[in-house]
């Protein structure tokens, strides 16, 4: 694999974690301040607990709540023998992890047994937004509830969702999760693949799971057809998505030059031909998702449900929905 940097190609290979002297912790770390990594632009969502003890004294890494108000675990391995030297198999691990939080029915229970205690452990980070006389829970109580209303008030953890991340993953984890999801357990995988480039790491992140057809990823009885993932299975299979922005534009739901106003604030910017927009208050030219981000205080956001045109005063979310409902064959 090449990259081209001004006309000259630079080769990229993949390296490992542990060969970047890379611990799981400084996996998680990095996941939890960017958890964006993992959720394109059709998720919000917010950390709210690391390394949550449960009752049998087992620890998830990082628990966080989506725009639909369920709870998501998200379990990382560094690399695959960190998979395959397990005793409890990963999927596994992380179902037990569900269950548990399954049983958090008030957002008040979560505030005070996970969020709190989160915020007091990384409360310099929420000063910047909350005011330093407020206790862990008094800014757990403000941040969480904030989340769910501009949300539209989804109904609290109805269901959990669990994210698997590991930059490779064995062939029993991927059959396993293939059949969890073909009988309606949310669980996907995400690989986290570094990259070296001269003097720099690059870090390719993939959803590979859940997927179309499943039946690739079923082990066989004594004899396995699965295709591991470090093949690298075309994009087209391992990454669905709704159309972006680039095919908006394409279709004319919106053009450069319109005003995209944030949902329910003051901020508005200009939509460049490029997708990009150029914020009114500063002249910055960003992206959407970059530019929203800093405005909701959250780590991952929806990007075109909270990006609304100011022509039709409707979501861009709305407007695409519109769009491909209309033209349905």
């Amino acid at each position: 694999m090449y990259i081209v940097e001004n006309g000259i190609p630079k080769k990229i290979e993949e390296t490992t974690f542990s060969d970047l002297n890379m611990k799981e912790s400084d996996l998680e770390e990095m996941l939890r301040q960017n958890v964006d990594m993992l959720c394109e632009e059709e998720v919000s969502m917010i950390i709210v607990g690391q390394q949550v003890r449960n009752e049998k004294n087992g620890r998830s890494d990082l628990t966080a709540i989506d725009n639909d108000g369920n709870i998501v675990l998200i379990e990382i391995k560094r690399d695959k023998k960190d998979i395959e030297h397990r005793k409890e198999a990963f999927e596994f691990q992380a179902i037990r992890y569900a269950a548990n939080c399954a049983s958090i029915k008030e957002i008040d229970e979560l505030i005070q047994n996970v969020f709190a205690p989160y915020v007091e452990k990384h409360k310099d980070e929420f000063h910047s937004k909350y005011d330093r006389s407020l206790t862990s829970i008094e800014i757990a109580q403000r941040e969480v509830k904030s989340f769910i209303s501009a949300n539209g008030n989804p109904q609290f953890n109805r269901k959990q969702r669990i994210m698997l991340v590991a930059s490779d993953f064995d062939d029993q984890t991927l059959s396993a999760v293939a059949w969890l999801n073909s009988n309606n357990v949310d669980i996907s995988c995400y690989q986290v693949l570094p990259l070296q480039m001269e003097n720099k790491t690059l870090i390719d992140i993939k959803k590979i799971l859940p997927l179309e057809d499943y039946d690739d990823y079923y082990v066989k009885i004594a004899n396995s057809t699965v295709t591991s993932y470090s093949k690298r299975e075309s994009s087209d299979i391992t990454k669905r998505s709704l159309p972006k922005i680039e095919k908006l534009m394409e279709w004319e739901i919106v053009k450069a030059g319109d005003q995209i106003k944030a949902k329910n604030k003051d901020d508005t910017a200009t939509l460049m031909s490029d997708g990009k927009v150029k914020i009114n208050k500063t002249n910055e030219i960003t992206t959407m998702q970059q530019w929203l981000k800093p405005l909701y205080g959250w780590p991952s956001i929806q990007t075109y449900v909270f990006a609304i045109d100011v022509k039709t005063g409707k979501s861009l979310s709305e407007l695409r929905a519109e769009y491909m409902e209309s033209h349905q064959e």
